[in-house]
Parts: structure tokens; C-alpha cells; sequence
């Protein structure tokens, strides 16, 4: 099967992150069991790019800083962005506090195409800020790895003030607040379950305690496409990603490698 007979969907993530005393917790849902990709999983707030959302990006009225990227990292960056309210109720965007009476109107119909989130934008007087993102990572599985297939791009953004996180009971039906090296630590013990990316990316957040050094160490590796390969050694067959772009760990038993 061919690129053209089965085209990787545009998709994007947002890796929300706040200060703790510890460290730096990130933000992470449960997949409702009955979603067709990843479902039952511990994932980062994120969903498939809409034609929509490169036309907000391209609205100086609701957009800033957009019209220095490309179409496809501006759409990305847009929709990580709605996802993230669609998923988690949060607002990473400029604006007057919403009601919650407000958002919980609009969340569910935006996640059903009932009402648009420019339309949403608009109303509440909100505009989406293109650096309040930082990218992280890119990662899509090349044909023959997977059969569904998404070109996923990750970013960083802290958790807004006056902000409150919580899953929307349908596509996300629980969630919580936890530092990279305890989610790692529930899905070793089998309290929970993630795909091969999010674990590696938990390990890259994991290297670093502060929002600040997290944003540095994505500054300084510029974002280069993953996709993952399978590679034959000695002990069995490992899935594989290429080293020296940021990732602690780039290699995994096949046989344990979870892939959605």
C-alpha cells in the first residue's frame, strides 16, 4: 500500500505544564476505551487538524503571530489549541475570563462541528498567540508500520493563570496532574497504559524539573521528523528512533512497544 492509498491525518498535541514543588507536572487524560486510536491510553490533550483551524490562524482578528509559519505548523499549533479546550476545558489563548456555565455550552458542540471555536473566539473576545506554543516534537509512522496512520506534531505551553484542567467525559474520561517520571513509573507498574510516543516523550520531559529548562531544551533541538523503524538485534526485535534529537531512550522491545 502506497502514501497515496493510505495518507498519514494531520494531528497535533499540546503538552500543558505547570510549576510544582518538585518539579513540573504535566497534564495527561484517559482515552475513552471506545476511541479508534489509542483508546483506554494516558495521552496528552490533541485530536486531528480541522480545514477550520488554518483559517483561524489566518484570521488577523482572532490570530497573532501566525503569518510567520508555515500553513502547516500554524494549522497544527490552532488546533493543538482547540483540542486542548475541546478535551480539557483550558484556554490557551488571550482574553476575559469565560464562565464556566459558557464553556461547558460550547465544548461539546464544538467537538460536534454543532458551533465553530472561531465563532467561540469571537464571542468571547479570545485570540490565539502563536509563541504561547513551543514546538517539541513531530512523529509519524512510515508506511507498513501502522495501519492508522497520524502526522502528529507536539508542543509545550504552561498552564494559563486563573486556568482549571479537566477532562470532558467523553473523549477523555479521566485525568490528572502528574510529573513525567510518575506517569512512567504507573504505566511500568501496569496502573495505566501508553503508546510508544507518549513514553518517550515522558522521558525527554522527564530529564528536565523546571517549565523554563523544558522550554530551553526544546529551543535547542530543532524539531526533526520521527518515524519510528523496526530494527533486528541479537535479543529480538526493537522499535527504533533516531538518536540525537532529544530522546533519552530510542529503542524498545517490539514485543512491548505499545502503538495504539
Amino acid at each position: 500500500m502506497s502514501d497515496a492509498e493510505n495518507p498519514a491525518k494531520q494531528a497535533s498535541t499540546l503538552i500543558l505544564m505547570r510549576p510544582d514543588a518538585l518539579g513540573v507536572e504535566i497534564f495527561m487524560v484517559e482515552r475513552a476505551k471506545t476511541m479508534a486510536f489509542a483508546g483506554g491510553m494516558m495521552a496528552f490533550p490533541g485530536g486531528k487538524v480541522d480545514e477550520a483551524d488554518l483559517a483561524i490562524a489566518l484570521n488577523s482578528q482572532l490570530a497573532s503571530g501566525f503569518d510567520t509559519l508555515d500553513a502547516v505548523d500554524a494549522a497544527a499549533r490552532v488546533a493543538a489549541i482547540r483540542e486542548t479546550f475541546e478535551e480539557a476545558g483550558v484556554l490557551v489563548t488571550e482574553g476575559p475570563f469565560v464562565e464556566e456555565a459558557l464553556r461547558n455550552h460550547w465544548r461539546p458542540r464544538i467537538v460536534t462541528h454543532e458551533e465553530a471555536f472561531a465563532d467561540f473566539l469571537e464571542l468571547t473576545g479570545h485570540r490565539l498567540v502563536a509563541d504561547r506554543l513551543t514546538p517539541w516534537s513531530h512523529w509519524c509512522p512510515p508506511m507498513g508500520l501502522e495501519k492508522r496512520r497520524y502526522d502528529t506534531r507536539f508542543y509545550l505551553a504552561t498552564m494559563p493563570d486563573g486556568e482549571e484542567a479537566i477532562h470532558d467525559g467523553s473523549e477523555s474520561v479521566t485525568s490528572h496532574w502528574v510529573r513525567a517520571t510518575d506517569a512512567l513509573a504507573r504505566a511500568d507498574a501496569g496502573e495505566t497504559s501508553i503508546i510508544f510516543p507518549t513514553r518517550r516523550n515522558l522521558e525527554r520531559l522527564a530529564q528536565h524539573d523546571a517549565v523554563e529548562a523544558l522550554i530551553e531544551h526544546a529551543l535547542a533541538y530543532p524539531v526533526t521528523l520521527v518515524q519510528p523503524v523496526i530494527e533486528h538485534r541479537d535479543d529480538g526485535p526493537y522499535l527504533c528512533i533516531p538518536e540525537g534529537i532529544g530522546f533519552p531512550v530510542t529503542a524498545e522491545k517490539l514485543d512491548r512497544a505499545m502503538r495504539g
